[in-house]
């Protein structure tokens, strides 16, 4: 037993250190902070990716990302489950692929679809389901400093009621030591 206690720890820590991974390549993830009050809302900023959206045999559209040479921003709104109702589950999603550097952009109606925007309402919602090009809106980013940027975005969607018709978070690329 003791002559397998040397292995058993150096398998710990091997695997331990395959956990580390390069911070310029991980996603950011932040907690939404204007979000309604129902609900929690996520942003996240996946690099190194390329974002389509392929159709479905039904017609329906629906979000592939893959390896690419983009930053896949993903904003996340999902309602707080109704007590005691099932299927109650309520998520929005919006979908832009930015470039592999997040620089200064305004883009307006006509040219939101040039990053791929989407909303995408996922329920229970017989009908009123899925994934849609934003056509209607303003979308900016402002670069803060040099680590970090706000996002501002509004939008409509004629296709499903929607409850998100404005982001507005400040992002910061700095990792955090705790980390």
């Amino acid at each position: 037993m003791k002559a397998f206690l040397p292995i058993i720890f150096m398998l710990f820590i091997s695997c331990k250190s395959t956990q580390k991974i390069n911070k310029v390549n991980e996603s950011i993830i932040i907690t939404a902070e204007n979000c309604p009050n129902n609900g929690v809302c996520m942003l996240e900023l996946i690099p190194n990716k390329s974002l389509i959206f392929k159709t479905d045999e039904f017609g329906n559209l629906y979000p592939v990302i893959s390896e690419g040479e983009k930053t896949i921003l993903k904003y996340t709104y999902k309602r707080n489950p109704i007590s005691k109702t099932q299927d109650s589950d309520y998520t929005e999603i919006v979908y832009a692929e930015l470039g592999k550097n997040i620089t200064k952009t305004t883009l307006t109606s006509e040219n939101l679809q040039t990053i791929k925007l989407y909303f995408g309402r996922l329920c229970f919602c017989k009908g009123e389901t899925g994934y849609y090009p934003i056509k209607n809106g303003n979308f900016k980013i402002s670069e803060l400093t040099k680590n970090s940027f706000k996002i501002d975005f509004e939008f409509t969607i004629k296709e499903v009621p929607q409850i998100v018709s404005k982001i507005s978070e400040t992002v910061s690329l700095k990792s955090n030591a705790t980390n």
